[in-house]
């Protein structure tokens, strides 16, 4: 009965996963058909050589493909390629087997981009494997919960924010779906997921609070992205570009003070568990002393992903000859700056916060089980 139930778990949270992608493929294809994106594989390399295009000193790689259709209105066609004709900074080599995108302009053709699908498919399936394996049943309810919070954003935040929905108060409300559901579905009905839940949403009343002082501090506009130009320009300024910063700042945030408010949460009622005689004062300060080591790692931690993550732009800014004072006066990098370290004060604030709740109720408690 047991296995029943995991399995029926692990289905729904693969429905709520991959439904908002379906909706999204089936309203693509039900776009212009002069305007389509097809799935291709290379069956043969007719041409291969380097060349100089006109006008151009240096030589790149230049390719005559032949691609089977394998997706699309004129699926099991095949059609020649040539790719590298035209000056290019990064010209891909394909060989036979690759599979690509081929973007479809009404008798033109070319390749867009690699087909990634496999591997993402076959890397999720790892995770997935591992989390039940390893975590059973908490494993899939945290999946559930995962799920959960997938269906929230692409089919209410996403949506609402794209209809004119103030992107903010959008955020906000659908952290208030996400933190209870998620939190009590990998955790668990109990007081010690219920402090959790109230100390993630302090902190994130108090993150969301800086956030807006700031972005207002440094005139931030949002517009810091060649996304956001992008975005405003299809949707013509139906979006408050601000709002969306901070959306996504309070979205940001609410992934990680899962981690940290639990944590916290969960060392108060093991201390207390440990030890009934445990004063709220002595709870607090040895749960404490834990939580500055948390949140030591977790600094360091923040700046290592940010670093991985925009490395490329890092190192941009090293070439530059440019001094740093006026290098961090750009809204690109100043976007980051405030994105991180606000970020960072409201973990670090729900750290507090979460372990004087929790010791105030543990202290309560005559029995802990």
């Amino acid at each position: 009965m047991k296995k029943i139930s995991y399995l029926f778990l692990l289905l729904v949270a693969t429905y709520f996963i991959v439904a908002p992608f379906v909706v999204a493929e089936e309203s693509q294809t039900l776009s212009s058909k002069n305007q389509e994106t097809l799935e291709a594989v290379v069956s043969n390399i007719i041409e291969e050589k380097d060349i100089q295009p006109m006008g151009q000193q240096n030589w790149q790689l230049y390719q005559s493909l032949e691609l089977s259709i394998t997706k699309g209105s004129i699926r099991g066609k095949k059609i020649i390629i040539e790719n590298g004709k035209l000056p290019a900074a990064n010209i891909q080599k394909y060989v036979i087997g690759d599979k690509v995108m081929v973007s479809r302009s009404g008798n033109n053709y070319y390749i867009s981009d690699y087909m990634r699908r496999d591997a993402l498919i076959f890397l999720f399936l790892i995770f997935i494997g591992l989390t039940v394996y390893i975590a059973k049943w908490r494993g899939i309810l945290s999946l559930v919960g995962m799920s959960i919070s997938f269906a929230v954003i692409f089919m209410y935040i996403l949506p609402n924010i794209l209809t004119g929905s103030d992107p903010t108060q959008t955020a906000i409300t659908a952290s208030l779906i996400i933190i209870p559901v998620t939190f009590y579905f990998s955790h668990g009905f109990n007081l010690k997921t219920s402090i959790a839940v109230i100390g993630t949403v302090i902190a994130l009343v108090c993150t969301g609070i800086l956030a807006h002082y700031f972005i207002d501090a440094a005139k931030l506009t949002g517009f810091a992205s060649e996304e956001a130009g992008f975005l405003q320009v299809a949707i013509h300024g139906a979006i408050n570009m601000k709002g969306l910063l901070l959306a996504g700042i309070i979205i940001g945030v609410l992934g990680v003070l899962d981690d940290i408010t639990i944590s916290q949460s969960a060392i108060v009622f093991q201390l207390k568990q440990a030890n009934p005689s445990l004063s709220f004062y002595e709870l607090y300060r040895r749960a404490m002393s834990v939580g500055q080591d948390h949140i030591s790692s977790m600094v360091n931690t923040l700046i290592l992903v940010y670093t991985g993550a925009a490395m490329p732009l890092l190192l941009l800014f090293i070439n530059n000859p440019r001094p740093f004072t006026e290098i961090i006066n750009y809204e690109l990098i100043a976007d980051e700056i405030i994105r991180t370290l606000v970020g960072s004060v409201g973990l670090i604030l729900s750290v507090p916060i979460t372990t004087f709740i929790a010791s105030y109720f543990a202290a309560k408690q005559k029995n802990i089980k």
